[in-house]
């Protein structure tokens, strides 16, 4: 992500996720990453893009949230 204010705000979501716990799948992403030898911020930032990519498709498609579609993608991350 090259635009500093966008990356910003989708940190800021995926901390709020991370926060809320919700979803959960959020939080088993960080650590699982973690333990992979990511640092907490390369491993955050990876999530970013992840919700990054929902938020994209939901406003192409004209869609509703698809934590399912999300979840999977988290779970794809090495």
């Amino acid at each position: 992500m090259t635009n500093q204010h966008l990356k910003m705000t989708i940190l800021e979501a995926v901390n709020n996720q991370l926060r809320e716990n919700n979803p959960p799948i959020t939080k088993m992403t960080l650590e699982r990453l973690k333990k992979l030898g990511y640092t907490e911020k390369i491993a955050k930032e990876k999530i970013a893009a992840i919700l990054l990519e929902e938020i994209y498709e939901v406003m192409k498609n004209n869609e509703v949230y698809n934590e399912e579609r999300y979840s999977r993608k988290l779970r794809a991350l090495k």
